[in-house]
């Protein structure tokens, strides 16, 4: 399992999770590289498989080999600060390889990108103000972005063009779906509501929290007591929350898991692509530089300890994960296999 964070100081932390004497209970944040990538302040970063892409208030996006921990090309096509980053993998790549990028703008454009090599495919100007933040469907056919103009917008990807717009009153922070992509979550200043994805409804009462900088929903699996159906929170308040997406209760918080407001949350998979046990752990980073991984089983207590943290001494903006180990396996058949499946942009 790998872990990158971007911060304000234009740094790049990349760190891999490692569980000791192959326990979940040991478990240690060993760095694997850490570079001035930009000239600016990160504010995106994503991960998929062994790839790891950054965007920065510089205009640029860099990507990464998360196997050899290089830094291996950069794209100049962004007209202005990258906001938001999203890769996106065919279910039938397990996830262990992206297929297409998709970067929101500063100025209101949402560019895409095929990640097979990464090659810019086209713009598209969405919001008549800044994007704040994008979500892609589980299926790449669609995308969602909310920006500074105070409004919704969907991006039809297979036609590449905006197929749905609508103004939402207040400006939105922040839009995650589902993992199952029948929902997603809108944060608009304090609150967190549930959508339908079909008809954008409000599924039930926002959810009332304080000012909010991450949201991360969990798959629904029934061997997962503790993770099954929650949506877990980060901001100002410096808690960890998990969210009862049903009834919009709290199931659970971490109170005061860091000294500062929470910037990243990461709901991590299986460690060891064999293990048959869900390891139940999430992964937080804060503006006061620490990342921290918690056993969730732990969070009824008063004080629950972090597994494993690490301190990077620098003010972190944004956090994302993902599983290397599986990609490794998968790595020689997939840039084969990946130019077989159908690229929604380009039908």
């Amino acid at each position: 399992m790998s872990l990158v964070a971007g911060s304000y100081e234009r740094f790049i932390w990349g760190f891999k999770l490692k569980a000791l004497k192959h326990s979940t209970e040991s478990l240690t944040l060993t760095p694997i590289f850490t570079f001035p990538s930009h000239l600016s302040p990160i504010k995106s970063v994503a991960v998929a498989g062994s790839f790891a892409a950054s965007g920065s208030s510089d205009d640029t996006i860099k990507i990464y080999d998360l196997t050899t921990s290089q830094e291996i090309g950069s794209l100049n096509d962004p007209t202005s600060t990258v906001t938001s980053l999203a890769l996106y993998s065919p279910s039938s790549l397990s996830s262990a390889f992206p297929r297409n990028m998709f970067a929101g703008m500063d100025d209101g454009f949402v560019s895409f990108y095929d990640a097979d090599p990464f090659v810019h495919l086209k713009s598209v100007k969405v919001h008549k103000k800044g994007v704040n933040d994008i979500c892609v469907h589980n299926s790449g056919k669609l995308l969602l972005s909310v920006g500074k103009d105070g409004c919704l917008g969907m991006v039809n990807l297979v036609r590449g063009r905006r197929s749905f717009f609508c103004r939402i009153g207040k400006e939105a922070s922040l839009v995650e779906y589902d993992c199952g992509g029948e929902k997603f979550f809108m944060g608009v200043e304090e609150k967190v509501s549930v959508h339908e994805s079909e008809n954008a409804k409000v599924d039930h009462l926002p959810v009332l929290m304080t000012l909010n900088f991450c949201v991360r929903p969990c798959e629904n699996s029934g061997q997962r007591r503790f993770l099954n159906g929650l949506l877990y929170t980060g901001g100002e308040d410096r808690n960890v929350t998990a969210w009862d997406k049903v009834s919009g209760k709290v199931a659970y918080c971490i109170e005061d898991a860091h000294s500062a407001r929470v910037k990243g949350i990461v709901v991590l998979s299986k460690i060891d692509g064999n293990s048959e046990e869900d390891p139940f752990l999430v992964a937080s980073a804060s503006s006061d530089g620490i990342i921290k991984v918690w056993d969730v089983r732990m969070a009824t207590k008063d004080k629950p300890t972090p597994l494993a943290e690490a301190n990077t001494k620098s003010r972190l903006t944004c956090l994302a994960g993902s599983s290397v180990k599986s990609m490794k396996k998968r790595f020689a058949g997939s840039s084969n296999s990946s130019k077989e499946q159908e690229d929604a942009t380009k039908e």
